[in-house]
């Protein structure tokens, strides 16, 4: 299988990241390093929330299909 890996920056106050919570927002977009979008579910960053919300450098796991596999946050 052949995977492809993304690396974008996030910066996401808690604030912001409340509407997720509230169900007001589904889904990330930000621009990759490379220049591409990137559009994802909010939960998949959800375990690297803190009280100030989403912050880092982090990389998708995506198979050619574009279907999610995993995310690690770079720093």
């Amino acid at each position: 299988m052949t995977t492809e890996r993304i690396i974008f920056k996030l910066a996401i106050p808690a604030e912001t990241y409340l509407a997720v919570y509230k169900g007001h927002a589904k889904k990330i977009s930000t621009l990759a390093v490379d220049g591409r979008r990137v559009e994802f579910s909010a939960d998949k960053v959800r375990k690297f929330l803190t009280h100030e919300g989403v912050f880092g450098v982090f990389e998708m796991e995506i198979t050619e299909e574009q279907k999610f596999l995993s995310i690690k946050r770079l720093r």
